[in-house]
């Protein structure tokens, strides 16, 4: 498609970015997008945000995020219903006592407060998406639902999609700098860039049936579990609730590796499965809908292809035990929205884009193999590993390290081992660089906040209150200079501090270096360098540090 065809017969638009797919993903991208001032628009070919109750699981590495972004509290307003439900509960069936909770806190005696702000959030997807809709909107973002990408075109200057309105049949040409591919795992973008995939592949495939019993929830009494896994091996399932009342989902396993057609789930065959796994032969059972989804195992070859970006599920698949495919997905949104923002606004250079790919795959790669070894440790519906497949050493073993622990040995880091685990054995936030940083409770400006609440629209710059070795003065120099937005903290007590540490926290020993170095963090909250010591010239080290990490200043 020439340039003299795009301006004939279509409404053109020009826009730095345009994303594609407004699932969580995409709605996420936009979020972030909209915050860093990025005008952007979105294309989605459903007509509205997902009706059906699944990908629930919000880690605290994602709600971290959505904090920061402004929107952990609407998200938790929207997540009420589930607010009490905690644990994993595996047994024969409801009747009795009978069976195991595999854990039965996701935070128990409140421990994740030493390294977060935030906590998990057990929040439909149904439920979440319409809340970073909202936000995303309010940010000026162009949310277009009922639209299809018909075909876009990638040139060394720009994308040239078109697309369509599903409602009027209009056409539309979009002239990105960027595009931003969220269409989910068969994702067609990816598709067409020819972009292969690693990984085992297929896993298995479940039937979601949403149901309403009213007597069920008499059946599960006082036990507020996430999901239940029933294991009668005739019957065998996963139960979720929606409101722990009368509204349910059901996990039932599917083979169509071996003919089974899902014009084979009747209603009176869904009814009778959940009756018999459930344990109560006379349950009242109304069947209300059936999804069917298959979990895979896969990662692109490649994050980016010149102007195209792949993100979430279009980049990767992941068993669903653990809601790690969302979780990371939310993550490579927030990743790449930052890197966007820097190209756009001019202080960054091209070749920091390549670093989405250098960061993102690896903790994808690390991220799936956890996740197919934690359904292997819950015995998930219709999963039948291969001989040998191990669980991982126990139902809780490493969740917080890939959750919240995992790092960027190579990328947009310096001072890092790129030999380094993506996942490290044990969990370790004391600001090496690739990791995120530390979280500390300060006062500032009289308010009580984190120090993971500073990190979104600019780098940071944490030293000493006294600063002996000129570290703040360096960073407004700086910041007064070039196009790079940096913010300089002074931490401490004392008139010259900006940020208080409660307590008797020391917040060089929490960042791994001393009162005379500094610890330079980056808009996604990741450290990006840390000085462990004064150096000869701040202002030089600092200039320095930045032209690497970002190509320019």
């Amino acid at each position: 498609m020439n340039q003299k065809q795009v301006q004939t017969g279509h409404t053109t638009h020009r826009v730095p970015v345009l994303i594609v797919g407004g699932s969580l993903v995409g709605l996420s991208t936009s979020l972030f997008l909209g915050r860093l001032g990025v005008r952007h628009t979105l294309v989605e070919r459903h007509a509205g945000t997902s009706i059906h109750p699944r990908g629930r699981g919000n880690n605290v590495r994602t709600m971290e995020l959505f904090r920061t972004a402004g929107v952990e509290a609407g998200i938790r307003d929207a997540a009420a219903t589930l607010a009490g439900n905690h644990g994993i509960l595996q047994t024969p069936t409801l009747v009795g006592d009978a069976g195991e909770w595999l854990f039965r806190e996701i935070d128990p005696g409140g421990g994740l407060a030493r390294f977060s702000p935030s906590s998990w959030c057990l929040c439909s997807q149904n439920d979440l998406e319409p809340v970073l809709l909202e936000h995303a909107e309010r940010l000026g973002g162009d949310l277009r639902y009922a639209t299809e990408l018909l075909s876009f075109e990638t040139g060394p200057s720009g994308v040239t999609a078109v697309v369509k309105s599903r409602e009027t049949g209009e056409h539309t040409t979009f002239l990105a700098d960027y595009l931003v591919a969220a269409d989910g795992p068969r994702s067609p973008v990816r598709e067409q860039l020819g972009i292969g995939q690693s990984g085992p592949g297929d896993l298995f495939s479940n039937v979601s049936i949403t149901f309403r019993s009213r007597r069920l929830a008499e059946v599960v009494g006082e036990r507020r579990f996430i999901v239940c896994y029933l294991t009668d091996p005739a019957a065998d399932g996963a139960l979720l609730p929606v409101d722990n009342q009368e509204n349910w989902v059901f996990h039932a396993p599917w083979h169509p590796e071996r003919g089974e057609t899902l014009e084979e789930f009747t209603d009176e065959r869904c009814v009778e499965h959940i009756r018999r796994a459930v344990g109560v032969a006379d349950l009242d059972v109304q069947i209300t809908g059936r999804a069917p989804w298959h979990a895979a195992q896969r990662v692109a070859r490649s994050y980016r292809a010149g102007r195209v970006f792949l993100a979430g599920d279009s980049a990767h698949e992941m068993s669903p035990t653990g809601a790690f495919g969302s979780n990371t997905g939310i993550q490579d949104a927030h990743n790449l929205a930052w890197k966007l923002a820097a190209v756009h606004g001019g202080w960054a250079g091209e070749s920091l884009l390549d670093t989405y790919d250098a960061e993102r795959r690896p903790v994808a790669e690390a991220t799936s193999a956890r996740a197919a070894a934690r359904s292997v440790e819950h015995s998930h519906p219709g999963f039948a590993p291969s001989p040998g497949a191990g669980g991982g050493g126990g139902p809780q073993r490493g969740i917080l390290n890939v959750a919240l622990g995992y790092r960027y040995p190579q990328g947009a880091v310096i001072g890092t081992d790129p030999a380094t685990p993506v996942v490290p054995e044990r969990l370790d936030l004391s600001g090496e660089p690739g990791s995120r940083a530390p979280h500390m409770a300060v006062r500032h400006r009289g308010e009580r906040i984190s120090t993971l609440d500073l990190y979104e629209t600019s780098f940071v710059l944490l030293s000493a209150a006294d600063d002996p070795s000129g570290w703040h003065e360096a960073a407004v120099r700086l910041a007064e200079e070039t196009s790079v937005p940096l913010a300089s903290y002074r931490v401490g007590d004392g008139p010259g501090a900006d940020l208080a540490p409660e307590g008797d926290a020391d917040w060089s020993a929490a960042h791994g270096t001393t009162p005379e170095g500094a610890v330079l963090v980056r808009p996604d909250g990741f450290v990006a360098w840390r000085s462990p010591g004064p150096v000869p010239d701040a202002e030089s080290a600092l200039r320095q540090v930045l032209t690497t990490l970002l190509g320019a200043v």
